[in-house]
């Protein structure tokens, strides 16, 4: 397989859609996977390297797992494959059923999808798995199950990074630590919300160097070190 090839599951997001829109500028052929993959036609078609786009049942981990398997086998296997999934809620009264479908998306699907693609990559023989987290991980917060199912996700991908090296494989396993950019944009802070273009050019950066682990923008890594300090 010599031509460039990426799975980014989870599409639709802003961030995503800068992302596979760097990517394919950089000659990389794109499988894009999304709840709604008509949103994406019209992008899609814009990109200048071949983007395919597939349905994703990121509830259903059982359907995630074969949609995965079905898109890697029509394209013959891929280089990358980027998880950009997540749901997040707030309510105070802490009903049951946001809960519920926070852990079902973010630890559910999550799992079932980096299970898969880190097999794939392992029959494959190489390959890099990477996913956008969050730096919410690394402490409870009042979006409770949102702030546990983070640090599950990347106690999950230290799991797989480990697996790897045990297996002696070159199966590059990246963690992408988002900062709240949801919270800098509601309070307008211009320190620390930059633009989704520049944090897709750090993303793919940090993808293209290998890296084990990375706070995107730079800027987050002192909240994050902050954060565990205290």
């Amino acid at each position: 397989m010599t031509q460039a090839t990426a799975i980014i599951v989870g599409a639709s997001s802003l961030l995503s859609r800068e992302i596979a829109k760097q990517l394919a500028e950089d000659g990389v052929e794109l499988a894009l996977l999304a709840q709604d993959p008509q949103s994406l036609t019209e992008f899609s078609q814009s990109l200048p390297t071949k983007a395919e786009v597939f349905p994703l049942q990121i509830d259903d981990p059982q359907a995630v797992i074969s949609t995965l398997n079905a898109v890697w086998h029509s394209l013959g296997g891929a280089h990358l494959v980027l998880v950009n999934t997540g749901q997040n809620s707030y309510d105070p009264e802490l009903p049951w059923q946001p809960e519920q479908d926070i852990i079902t998306v973010n630890v559910q699907g999550f799992s079932a999808i980096c299970n898969a693609a880190f097999k794939l990559f392992r029959d494959q023989g190489y390959g890099q798995l990477a996913a956008i987290n969050s730096i919410a991980g690394l402490r409870g917060g009042p979006n409770v199950a949102y702030h546990a199912s983070k640090a599950y996700a990347e106690n999950y991908f230290e799991g797989l990074s480990m697996h790897a090296q045990r297996l002696k494989l070159p199966i590059t396993i990246t963690d992408i630590q988002l900062g709240l950019l949801d919270k800098a944009a509601l309070q307008q802070s211009r320190i620390w919300l930059s633009p989704p273009a520049e944090v897709a050019k750090q993303v793919i950066k940090a993808m293209k160097a290998g890296k084990r682990k990375v706070y995107v923008t730079k800027r987050w890594r002192l909240v994050a070190w902050l954060t565990k300090l205290l």
